[in-house]
């Protein structure tokens, strides 16, 4: 019988990395859309006084006095001075309004839409006060934070042991603290893109270890030039 050439095999597909975080980390128990869970006015502070100096204090020591963008926002954004410009970016309209240091206000969904509505190096610095543990998509979310700031920037992630249990996620429920450091450390080194890079995170409890009350954790990085 006459010879045939063999078939063209598809090119192998590389291998994927493996995702350091197992199925179903960024579940969570209440997958509800989160626009309806934040209709709720919660003019409330949801960390006690001690931990929200020790934020201010973070603040200030960081230098964050230009253009800020503050997401996952509320009605108070925690700075002992506010800087010249800042954008609160969160889900309920009513509480950013009611945010005496903001200088404008976004409303937008994160977790829906991960993309920021900002122009390329639009701000100095960038913060994120006791949310980040809601996020389901974070790795994009630090990618879009990255892509806004200058360089040079830096974003602020802080970060206490209270949040609303059936809107964070499953990974963070089912960890201590000293792993959110290593959690949220992560999500610095794992969004780093070539061009796009961030500095070492740098890891960090505010309130001191025999404090009694809320403590309040830090992680952060900067935009490397």
């Amino acid at each position: 019988m006459p010879e045939h050439d063999p078939e063209p095999q598809p090119e192998p597909t590389p291998a994927q990395p493996a995702s350091p975080f197992p199925a179903g980390f960024f579940d969570r128990g209440d997958a509800s859309p989160d626009s309806a869970f934040y209709v709720q006015d919660r003019f409330v502070t949801h960390i006690d006084d001690r931990a929200i100096a020790a934020v201010g204090d973070l603040y200030a020591e960081l230098g964050l006095r230009g253009r800020v963008l503050d997401v996952m926002s509320s009605w108070i954004s925690h700075f002992h001075e506010a800087p010249a410009e800042l954008i609160v970016l969160g889900m309920n309209e009513r509480e950013l309004a009611a945010n005496r240091q903001a200088t404008g206000q976004v409303v937008h969904d994160l977790n829906e839409n991960p993309a920021l509505p900002f122009a390329d190096a639009s701000f100095d610095a960038v913060t994120c006060c006791v949310s980040v543990d809601y996020l389901t998509n974070p790795l994009a979310v630090f990618r879009e934070v990255r892509r806004v700031l200058v360089p040079g920037g830096v974003f602020v992630c802080t970060f206490s042991n209270r949040c609303f249990p059936t809107k964070a996620i499953r990974g963070w429920l089912m960890t201590n603290d000293e792993q959110h450091l290593q959690i949220v450390s992560m999500y610095f080194t794992l969004s780093s893109e070539p061009g796009a890079r961030w500095t070492t995170p740098v890891t960090q409890l505010r309130t001191p270890r025999d404090f009694v009350g809320d403590p309040l954790y830090a992680v952060y990085a900067t935009a490397a030039a």
